[in-house]
């Protein structure tokens, strides 16, 4: 069986992959409330294309943030069904998915969550120490890493003496660090300034081009534009999508196309 850059068993070559990296039909969640049920989902039909970076926006308690959630196995679905790379996690026990959290699905938090005492370098081998045991490969997959996302001179920088947008840079290295095959982000610019904000989109953008396939939910315009498709979602429903065709088309023309359709969706 060949081996994935991670050092992790990847497929056979005479096991195709699936159309669709993730593949959702009917996705439900509720949550009881007191008398009155939550329905955080509703129905939600989703496909995430191989190597694409996708979009979810929507205000708050829209359900983008609990989609990618039950996306990775973080919480149940009440009902339907979720087929990634293949395979059906919604019936996976927590093991399986703390398996599949651990090598296949990579997770970017708004609150950045890296452990203090330890350095940026530490913090981001840390979940590669627990699948590989060639720390000499994790070792070098997180210099490359940290140097393709610009904190290369930072590894052994403690969280607390770098920016929050360095810090949440050395986030997404660790997320990535087992070679996952879907890259989930939270609102990942949420917590930061402006300029902070924008390296971490270009962090998103680099890695993207490399292959990596990326499902990010945000409120945010500016950092909707990085995706080459938006979905937009209101009420725990999806309400429609977008497609940015021409990544040569200047940002605030991007910008303004996407804010124009956003209008008509009723944003």
């Amino acid at each position: 069986m060949p081996i994935a850059p991670s050092g992790t068993p990847a497929r056979a070559d005479t096991q195709p992959r699936p159309a669709h990296l993730v593949h959702t039909r009917q996705l439900s969640k509720v949550y009881e409330s007191g008398t009155a049920p939550v329905h955080a989902l509703r129905d939600v039909n989703l496909d995430v294309e191989q190597g694409e970076l996708l979009v979810l926006m929507g205000s708050s308690g829209s359900g983008k943030s609990t989609l990618l959630y039950v996306l990775s196995g973080l919480e149940q679905a009440t009902d339907g069904e979720i087929h990634f790379d293949g395979q059906r996690i919604d019936r996976m026990d927590e093991t399986a998915l703390s398996m599949l959290r651990r090598e296949g699905i990579g997770f970017v938090f708004q609150a950045i969550n890296l452990i203090p005492h330890l350095t940026l370098f530490e913090n981001v081998v840390l979940p590669g120490y627990l699948v590989n045991v060639n720390r000499d490969e994790v070792d070098h997959r997180a210099t490359e890493l940290m140097g393709r996302l610009g904190i290369g001179a930072l590894l052994h920088r403690l969280p607390a003496q770098v920016s929050g947008g360095e810090q949440q840079r050395a986030a997404i290295a660790r997320s990535m660090i087992n070679a996952p095959r879907a890259l989930l982000a939270d609102e990942p610019t949420g917590a930061l300034n402006s300029a902070s904000g924008s390296a971490v989109l270009e962090g998103f953008r680099e890695i993207n081009a490399r292959g990596q396939t990326i499902v990010m939910a945000t409120h945010d315009v500016k950092s909707a534009c990085i995706g080459d498709r938006i979905v937009f979602m209101r009420d725990g429903q999806i309400r429609g999508e977008y497609r940015l065709k021409d990544s040569a088309v200047a940002v605030e023309d991007r910008e303004a196309a996407i804010l124009s359709w956003l209008s008509a969706q009723g944003w």
